[in-house]
């Protein structure tokens, strides 16, 4: 299904205009990922409307983007462990937070962790996006430490528990996503600007 829609897409592109060998793996790529991010869209949605939390999902969807923009992170090499991987994380721990109805206690923990690793791990590159800039990576740990601690004082301040534990989340997905454990686990390579200098 994928290929086939990488062929017809690639095929339809080209007709019309002539690309270099480069741009074409850029185009490629490009809609490997729209492919994958709508599919991956589809499953988790179809999940967040039997359980009742398409509000939530879209919300946190929002919140994480945001955070994920400066301290970009973790992407799985294979289309099925991204799968599971997102719906554990935007489905299954949004879940278990809303359940058990955490306090602001455990709020101001579990965000304040989330901090510390933003502010030590963020930004997060990897192999086909490396950040071989060493004032953009300083710049986007700045920004994505602050965005967190915006979004854990949200967490502390608004008082509705269907909004203020999506704050907490999506801190926890982006500590996940830039946490070189998370590399390790799917045996990919952290750090990789290191190999520009």
């Amino acid at each position: 299904m994928k290929q086939a829609f990488l062929s017809r897409s690639m095929k339809f592109i080209i007709a019309y205009k002539s690309y270099t060998d480069e741009e074409i793996e850029k185009l490629r790529y490009g809609l490997e990922g729209l492919y994958l991010t709508i599919t991956k869209l589809v499953v988790i949605c179809t999940l967040a409307i039997f359980l009742d939390m398409v509000k939530d999902l879209f919300l946190l969807l929002i919140l994480f983007n945001v955070i994920r923009f400066s301290g970009f992170g973790f992407h799985a090499n294979k289309s099925s462990e991204c799968l599971i991987f997102s719906t554990i994380l935007f489905i299954g721990l949004p879940s278990f937070m809303k359940y058990f109805a955490f306090g602001n206690f455990v709020f101001a923990i579990v965000g304040g962790i989330g901090v510390i690793i933003l502010a030590i791990y963020a930004p997060a590159d990897t192999v086909k996006r490396p950040l071989p800039n060493v004032r953009k990576r300083k710049f986007r740990k700045i920004v994505t430490t602050c965005t967190a601690i915006i979004y854990m004082l949200l967490a502390l301040f608004i008082h509705n528990t269907c909004i203020n534990y999506l704050f907490i989340v999506a801190i926890i997905l982006e500590a996940v996503m830039v946490n070189p454990f998370t590399y390790k686990i799917f045996g990919q390579p952290y750090r990789n600007y290191l190999a520009y200098q």
